[in-house]
């Protein structure tokens, strides 16, 4: 019987934002990464996996995003199968439903703070909602930089553009791997709290894979992914 790691939430009357059921990835046939690992992180969640280098958790990130497919098990966002989807599908999926926050920001250097916000709307093709994204900048903190291109910017800063991005397309599930790896003690502590309340706020799911304890503890729940399984290690109530 399979045991379905899971925050404490009031009960869901909808489909987890992202739900791993069974999942494996094994390399070459021999090398075994994520072995039958499920997880559901629903909707106004922020569950983090942590994990050493070389433990899997880039490789959890890439199935959970559909960046890549596992060996085995099922990987579905918001009730939509992810896995066995052509790579067209997968994209559309992504852009429509999922936001990325990474350690290296990712922003587009040629194009302003605001143009960058504005890009998961246009790969959506949704409405250039400017209203919402001018919203979304003050929260963020970033609304006095909407002109500014990234390479303007302090680290920490980067990355609230970047997360600010990454809840742009409203989206079902924000996966970020690895996210205050460039900033100090005192950035990070900013920008996770930040996440953390946009998660409670608007309430998808989000998904943090990193290596810092300190990090993982600003989570909902926390799991470590050791052996190629996850296993919980802290749970707090919402």
């Amino acid at each position: 019987m399979t045991t379905v790691l899971t925050a404490p939430l009031r009960p869901a009357t909808t489909a987890p934002a992202l739900a791993l059921r069974e999942v494996s990835k094994t390399y070459d046939g021999a090398h075994t990464v994520l072995d039958r690992v499920s997880l559901d992180v629903p909707g106004g969640a922020f569950i983090a996996v942590l994990g050493g280098g070389g433990s899997g958790k880039s490789t959890l990130v890439h199935c959970a995003a559909g960046l890549d497919d596992p060996t085995g098990g099922e990987v579905r966002i918001a009730d939509r199968r992810v896995n066995g989807l052509g790579e067209a599908k997968r994209t559309l999926l992504r852009q429509g439903r999922i936001g990325f926050v990474f350690q290296s920001f990712n922003l587009l250097p040629s194009l302003t703070v605001e143009e960058n916000l504005a890009m998961p709307l246009r790969l959506a093709g949704a409405a250039d909602d400017r209203e919402w994204l001018h919203h979304l900048a003050e929260r963020t903190g970033v609304a006095r930089l909407l002109q500014r291109r990234p390479g303007d910017l302090a680290p920490v800063f980067q990355q609230r553009a970047a997360v600010a991005r990454a809840f742009a397309s409203r989206p079902d599930l924000v996966v970020a791997d690895e996210p205050t790896g460039a900033l100090d003690a005192y950035e990070a502590a900013e920008v996770l709290d930040l996440m953390r309340s946009l998660v409670d706020e608007w309430a998808p799911g989000l998904l943090m894979v990193t290596g810092d304890p300190a990090a993982a503890s600003r989570a909902h729940a926390t799991f470590a992914l050791e052996g190629a399984r996850l296993r919980p290690v802290l749970t707090s109530a919402l």
